[in-house]
């Protein structure tokens, strides 16, 4: 398979620089957030220059799209892909979609609970693929299983295509991974959890027809064991807020510029006000990467004013003025409640090479 999505690749790999250089002022700006209820939104631009959405949530057992010319006006394509049938792989819990453009097809690539299930495990999210040969669908399952069986639950797959090489980033989930750390400690000599629990990223390759993986996964990120790490405070909001007992490192998205590679992902409680994306940095697909100094890059502005909390799972897309690099993520406000919202804002690389998201940003500033 051969990357047809041409317009984005070349505008994240080639066009990046002349983002770099213009000022915040100069960027676009949306009446945030948009009016679609999606968790872990994803927005591909297709070779034929229309926008189209997916994310989790809109239906159930499955996923819908909408469609723009602009990024700001939305129109509702309805269901695209219909899981929990007899023929489907998946049973429940159709989250995180993405989707791909590669040679005149359309690949639908989600997570979902495994329906076999021999000894009854609560969490048994897998990774699938759907095709389709237009944007709006339906898709159907490519197989009749997930990609690979990693022997634990794992969520929210990214792809990444370089020099005919297919790259799979996903998360393993938190369940059943408790995880011994200064953090662990600290929580049990508070009488706050006796475990705590971590989702970490990891990468492989996978063949270029989805059928399997190529090798053995590499873990990639994780949450700091020590506490005086500098990204320990904002990774481990939800544990020391008493807010749950687990640790995220999830939603993970690369791109490139120049010549490094940058790998942005969520950090803490997915349904939580801490919810935040930081990012790390490599020199190849596969790292190791390093964590920025400068995370988060995005999270809550209540404490400046604002209303928007739980910002995460986020991608990347360019703007129709083929120039701007812009944030999609999920939030939610004071107004829209418990339900996640879509977030659009723009983000830059600088010159000494930091990504800086400028957001979260509402209509109502």
């Amino acid at each position: 398979m051969r990357f047809r999505n041409t317009t984005l690749l070349l505008m994240l790999a080639g066009l990046l620089l002349g983002a770099c250089q213009r000022k915040p002022e100069s960027l676009p700006t949306f009446d945030n957030p948009l009016p679609v209820e999606f968790g872990d939104p994803y927005i591909l631009k297709a070779s034929n220059g229309l926008y189209y959405m997916i994310g989790t949530g809109g239906v159930k057992d499955g996923f819908k799209m909408y469609s723009s010319t602009d990024l700001k006006d939305w129109n509702d394509e309805g269901r695209i892909y219909q899981g929990n049938t007899d023929q489907s792989w998946g049973i429940a819990n159709f989250w995180a979609p993405e989707l791909y453009e590669l040679d005149g097809k359309f690949y639908l690539l989600f997570s979902a609970d495994w329906r076999i299930n021999p000894t009854n495990e609560l969490e048994n999210f897998r990774i699938g693929v759907a095709v389709s040969d237009t944007p709006t669908g339906p898709y159907t399952d490519l197989y009749d299983r997930p990609i690979f069986d990693p022997g634990y639950p794992v969520i929210d797959g990214n792809l990444w295509f370089e020099d005919g090489k297919v790259y799979l980033y996903y998360s393993r989930c938190c369940y059943k991974n408790p995880v011994e750390s200064e953090v662990a400690d600290w929580a049990r000599e508070h009488g706050m959890f006796d475990e705590i629990e971590e989702s970490w990223v990891y990468g492989v390759e996978m063949k270029p027809d989805f059928s399997g993986i190529v090798g053995e996964p590499e873990l990639l990120l994780r949450p700091p064991l020590s506490m005086d790490d500098q990204q320990a405070e904002w990774e481990s909001r939800s544990v020391t807020s008493g807010e749950v007992n687990r640790r995220w490192t999830e939603g993970s998205y690369l791109f490139k510029e120049k010549d490094t590679y940058y790998m942005m992902y969520s950090a803490n409680y997915f349904g939580g006000q801490n919810y935040a994306v930081g990012y790390a940095t490599s020199k190849s697909p596969m790292g190791p990467f390093q964590k920025a100094d400068n995370n988060p890059v995005l999270e809550k502005n209540v404490e400046q004013g604002g209303i928007v909390t739980g910002t995460g799972h986020n991608m990347i897309t360019i703007a129709p003025d083929g120039k701007s690099m812009l944030c999609v993520y999920h939030g939610r406000t004071s107004e829209t409640g418990e339900n996640r919202v879509v977030f659009i804002d723009p983000m830059e690389v600088t010159e000494d090479g930091k990504l800086v998201v400028h957001g979260p940003t509402t209509g109502k500033k």
